[in-house]
């Protein structure tokens, strides 16, 4: 599992253009400008691509925060 949210972190990082100071262990949904519902769809199709994972409709809904895509992530890898 840490070897996803470090990977995840940088995805983060890179999809919401994010300054290298933002906890993004705690970050979630709308809890900054960049990760609007435009964000969101430019944050999945980066998690689908760097983790070779397809979310389905709700997962995508549910994805609420850093927390809830790493076991997402973990969960689909496990499949």
């Amino acid at each position: 599992m840490a070897e996803v949210a470090g990977k995840l972190r940088e995805v983060f990082v890179e999809a919401l253009d994010l300054d290298g100071d933002v906890d993004v262990e705690n970050l979630k949904y709308r809890d900054i400008e960049a990760w609007d519902s435009v964000g969101h769809m430019a944050l999945v199709a980066a998690i689908e691509d760097e983790f070779d994972v397809e979310f389905d409709t709700d997962q995508v809904i549910d994805m609420s925060s850093f927390k809830v895509a790493v076991d997402m992530v973990t969960d689909l890898q496990s499949k």
